[in-house]
């Protein structure tokens, strides 16, 4: 009996921290709180302090630091360098995520034909297609380089192995997700094998000065896949956005520990690849001899670049009960919630019992309260089947009482519509310094908005205010 006692206790035990139920084996999950994560050994040995030991450097004063060793290097890429803050520092590991389809090993594979050189080799390792598959996307879209590797690994160890071979400036893993380390159980993909593969390559990063890109999947939430702390340990985390029906692509910076998070980098998808926009806004626009009712144009912030963009409405007479309600490119709540301002504060009755569509030009989204009064404007135009004057840009938010409230950088917006030849805007009270040209008129409801629509067929322009220098 004394054998057996001290057996039993000898044998491990375990205790829920939030109820105090016990167990002689751990579980994830306390069957008796079903709290998660909560049970833990009971009269486990005290963990030891890890000793202090050798340093590998010495610890300096912060002027001191060279800061020339974290100095950017261009991708080649401009409207991915604007978004990174110049370009790849050496040791920075980047986190590049997207939808599937969206084009993220097309810009990666540009990006490491056109950063390759002598002296700064570029490895492409890819663990979703074959050498041969990458090729042929390499010649359609000519990105080769005598110093641009390729490899296809789905193996850590040998994907460290050609770390060592070919001493590369640049390592781009196409995908993250697709790497896996015999030494961790789990499928590639789980979020041992995800921690596991990226923390190899994060010191590997680190101790070589080498740049990395990770590419990264994403859940049917938009949300990065595998565990939280991947982008928490990576230095930059950017995000490629855009419809694959649509040419505009965005790459979003949503982390970045050497420049700004509000820049935003434009791109074209097209059959010979894809290239960088500095001027996108042609986009988002349809020129046009006589205007056309139910449109409007507005500026729109991506990040800190200002995008002309066009709204467009179209009403018809409805053949059912409950008149439809169809959005592309824009929020539907602020859409309904716009309608509802019209018809209250506007008195426009004739649309609640006709079927409403808005949409954008060019595939992009406009979610920011700026564009109320363009969606407005755009639906009492259609409305009343009567054009707004021509190079008219509306900026503002509309409130529920119909007030015009003021927005963020109105004069860069302003500047922007100015550049592309707009004369014309409609603006809260306020706007600050008036490019030069252009006529403003400050409204302060929707029923000053609203008179800007011409009582007649004819085209007229709006009541202006003198330029603000």
């Amino acid at each position: 009996m004394a054998t057996r006692t001290k057996s039993a206790k000898e044998r491990p035990s375990y205790r829920c921290t939030e109820c105090g139920w016990q167990t002689a084996k751990w579980l994830g999950r306390c069957p008796e709180c079903q709290a998660w994560g909560t049970v833990e050994e009971y009269g486990a040995p005290a963990v030891r302090t890890t000793a202090p030991g050798r340093v590998t450097s010495s610890a300096l004063p912060i002027g001191q630091v060279d800061g020339r060793q974290a100095t950017a290097r261009s991708t080649g890429v401009p409207e991915l360098d604007r978004v990174l803050g110049g370009g790849l520092v050496p040791g920075a590991v980047v986190l590049l995520a997207g939808e599937p389809g969206v084009g993220k090993s097309t810009l990666l594979l540009d990006v490491a034909a056109k950063s390759a050189s002598e002296e700064h080799k570029t490895l492409y390792v890819t663990g979703e297609e074959s050498a041969s598959q990458v090729r042929m996307r390499a010649d359609r879209i000519k990105a080769l380089d005598d110093h641009l590797y390729l490899a296809a690994e789905t193996d850590l160890a040998a994907v460290l192995g050609h770390l060592d071979a070919v001493k590369p400036s640049l390592l781009i893993l196409d995908s993250v997700q697709t790497v896996a380390s015999p030494e961790i159980d789990g499928a590639p993909g789980g979020m041992a094998q995800v921690r596991e593969v990226a923390g190899a390559l994060i010191r590997a990063s680190k101790e070589r000065g080498m740049s990395t890109l990770l590419v990264g999947h994403v859940t049917k939430d938009g949300a990065i896949a595998g565990p939280r702390l991947l982008e928490h340990l990576v230095d930059v985390v950017l995000s490629f956005e855009g419809d694959r029906h649509a040419r505009l692509r965005l790459v979003r910076g949503v982390k970045n520990r050497y420049g700004a998070t509000d820049e935003v980098g434009c791109f074209e998808l097209h059959d010979e690849g894809i290239t960088g926009l500095a001027d996108p806004s042609g986009l988002f626009l349809t020129r046009r001899a006589e205007p056309v009712p139910g449109t409007c144009l507005t500026v729109t912030l991506e990040g800190r670049r200002p995008l002309v963009a066009e709204v467009q409405a179209l009403t018809v007479d409805s053949q059912i009960p409950s008149p439809r309600r169809t959005t592309s490119g824009l929020e539907t709540s602020r859409v309904s919630m716009m309608l509802a301002v019209l018809e209250q504060r506007g008195r426009i009755s004739a649309l609640g019992k006709r079927d409403i569509y808005s949409a954008t030009v060019g595939g992009v989204k406009l979610s920011e309260p700026a564009a109320d009064l363009a969606i407005a404007l755009a639906l009492a135009s259609a409305a009343s089947d009567t054009p707004l004057p021509k190079n008219l840009v509306a900026i503002g938010e509309v409130g529920l009482a119909g007030e015009v409230r003021r927005v963020t950088g109105v004069q860069r917006r302003l500047a922007e519509a100015a550049r592309l030849g707009f004369t014309h805007a409609l603006v809260p009270g306020d706007p600050g310094k008036v490019p030069a040209g252009m006529k403003v008129v400050e409204v302060a409801d929707m029923g000053d908005a609203l008179r800007v629509l011409p009582r007649s067929r004819r085209r007229e322009a709006p009541r202006e205010t003198e330029d603000r220098r």
